[in-house]
C-alpha cells in the first residue's frame, strides 16, 4: 500500500489543458548590447545627416531610412556563409537572417530585427509629415528589408546582382 502511493506521488500529473505554456529565454548581455548597436547607429546616422549643411529634416530622416535598410539588406541577406573556416562550409550558402538562432523563425532576436525597419520607416513617415514622395521612398526601402524577413522567404534567392548562375 505504501508503495503504491509512493509511486502514486512520484508519477507527475498529465495536464488536461490544450494550452501550453512557453517561456521566452532570458535576454543575455551580448544580446542586449547588440540591440543597442542598432539603436547608436540609427542616432548616428540621423546626428550625421543633420549636420550636413542645406539637408532638410525630411531628407535626413529619409536617408537614415535608406541608409540603414541598405547596410541592413546587405548585412542580413545579401552576404552569405561566415568569415570563419572551422565548420567545413556548412553554412556557405545561407545568409546571416538564415543562421540567427539556427534558422528558428521569431525569436526574441528576430523579432527585435523585424520590428527596427518598421519602427524607422513609422519614424521617417512621420517626420517628413507623410509627404508622398518620401513616403513612397521610405516605403519601398522598408518593403526591400521585411520580405526577405518572412518565413516565406526562408532560403528564397533571387538573383539580381549575384553571380550565381544555374549552369544547364
Amino acid at each position: 500500500m505504501a508503495d503504491q502511493n509512493a509511486n502514486k506521488a512520484s508519477r507527475r500529473r498529465r495536464s488536461s489543458s490544450i494550452l501550453q505554456v512557453y517561456h521566452e529565454p532570458q535576454e543575455t548581455v551580448d544580446q542586449l548590447s547588440a540591440w543597442t548597436i542598432h539603436l547608436v547607429i540609427i542616432i548616428g546616422l540621423k546626428i550625421l545627416y543633420d549636420i550636413v549643411p542645406g539637408v532638410s529634416q525630411e531628407t535626413s530622416w529619409t536617408m537614415v531610412n535608406i541608409t540603414y535598410m541598405v547596410a541592413s539588406y546587405i548585412m542580413f541577406h545579401y552576404v552569405r556563409g561566415i568569415p570563419f573556416e572551422f565548420n567545413a562550409g556548412a553554412f556557405d550558402n545561407l545568409n546571416m537572417w538564415e543562421q540567427i538562432d539556427d534558422g528558428a523563425q521569431y525569436t526574441p532576436a528576430k523579432k527585435f530585427l523585424l520590428s527596427v525597419p518598421i519602427v524607422l520607416f513609422l519614424l521617417s513617415t512621420h517626420y517628413t509629415h507623410y509627404d508622398l514622395a518620401y513616403f513612397t521612398i521610405n516605403f519601398m526601402a522598408c518593403l526591400a528589408v521585411i520580405i526577405p524577413k518572412l518565413p516565406v522567404s526562408h532560403r528564397v534567392r533571387i538573383g539580381l546582382f549575384s553571380d550565381d548562375v544555374p549552369e544547364e
